[in-house]
């Protein structure tokens, strides 16, 4: 399949299962029709790589659905010369989008496969801006801190303190919280004083454990 082909699965992608959905960002769409999501999944996964739903990877894990990636990019209420904290950085998708919103990216990953494989491919889309680190996700990456908005890409019990610590005051944090195994709440955390916070359900989703240290054992 050509390059040209999906570059038009992109288009309608983003047309018809984010556009449609209610994700208004300019920025954001732009940033979805302009990543090859074809490029961060194996090759024998790519001709469903514009499909609405997650898509299994290395290590045993997911790539997020599109709409989610976008919802998700879009809560973060970036607008280009913000520090931006991922945590899971899985295929590396997700992180090559915020590349495009974002003017520094860094990615917390704790399985090394998929932190080798994602540096690799996001590498090769001249990702510049992103730094992918091995480590625990939950504990975030304090090296870097503090972060204009923070992204999690699995589930927790709740939002790990030290990834709250790492926001800066008026910073957005973007996660789902719940069950381990079972639906949880996609929750928009916004800093708003040193010890206070305004949260927001955003929607009802489903995704893999936060494991470490301030997230799920094991």
């Amino acid at each position: 399949m050509s390059r040209i082909d999906f570059a038009a699965r992109r288009r309608a992608m983003v047309a018809q299962q984010i556009e449609a959905r209610g994700v208004t960002d300019a920025r954001v769409l732009a940033a979805m029709r302009a990543v090859p999501r074809e490029n961060f999944v194996s090759p024998s996964w790519q001709d469903e790589a514009y499909h609405d739903s997650p898509l299994p990877i290395e290590g045993k894990q997911t790539i997020s659905q599109p709409y989610i990636v976008a919802l998700m990019a879009e809560a973060l209420q970036l607008k280009g010369d913000e520090r931006v904290l991922e945590v899971g950085t899985g295929s590396g998708y997700a992180a090559a989008v915020l590349a495009r919103l974002a003017a520094e990216v860094h990615s917390v990953e704790c399985i090394p496969v998929l932190a080798g494989l994602a540096t690799k491919r996001l590498a090769a889309q001249g990702c510049s801006n992103v730094t992918v680190h091995r480590g625990d996700g939950s504990l975030g990456w304090p090296e870097a801190a503090p972060y204009d908005a923070v992204v999690v890409t699995a589930a927790g019990p709740d939002v790990p303190a030290a990834l709250k610590a790492q926001l800066k005051l008026g910073g957005r944090l973007v996660m789902p919280v719940g069950e381990r195994h079972g639906l949880q709440d996609l929750l928009r955390l916004t800093r708003t004083g040193e010890h206070d916070e305004r949260r927001e359900l955003l929607l009802p989703v489903r995704f893999v454990p936060l494991t470490g240290e301030q997230g799920w054992p094991g």
